[in-house]
């Protein structure tokens, strides 16, 4: 895992959104590197602010444990709208728990149908058919 860190490091030096979402991993568990939650929360950040899906997932559960509930459905709702359906699924059990609004999960519901519809093609389709 130290090397993986090195290499994940590198790459971010480099550009790679995905390395940063890694990096914010490595150091969120402490996987390769000393625990340090606060820099997992700012490389999740920088990956979220540049497009990074489930670094923006990660943001919003990292509200949601300080108990930010409010930004942390803003986070579920961006990647919910970009097609993540764990962030859906957030959204849905503060829903059911009374905490979330029936209005936010539904706009959760229409980003996420509407980012998978706007995904879909035949080619894609006949890829999953083929097992890739």
């Amino acid at each position: 895992m130290r090397r993986a860190v090195e290499l994940w490091t590198e790459a971010a030096e480099l550009g790679s959104i995905k390395a940063l979402h890694s990096l914010g991993n490595a150091y969120f568990h402490g996987d390769g590197v000393q625990e340090d939650k606060g820099k997992a929360v700012e490389l999740h950040k920088k990956a979220a602010v540049q497009g990074h899906v489930i670094a923006r997932n990660n943001l919003g559960n990292h509200e949601a444990r300080k108990g930010d509930l409010d930004r942390a459905i803003k986070h579920w709702l961006i990647s919910a709208k970009m097609g993540y359906e764990k962030s859906v699924q957030n959204i849905k059990k503060l829903f059911m728990a009374g905490v979330g609004t029936k209005d936010q999960y539904m706009e959760a519901l229409r980003g996420y149908q509407n980012a998978v519809e706007e995904m879909e093609s035949h080619d894609r389709d006949e890829a999953k058919r083929l097992g890739y």
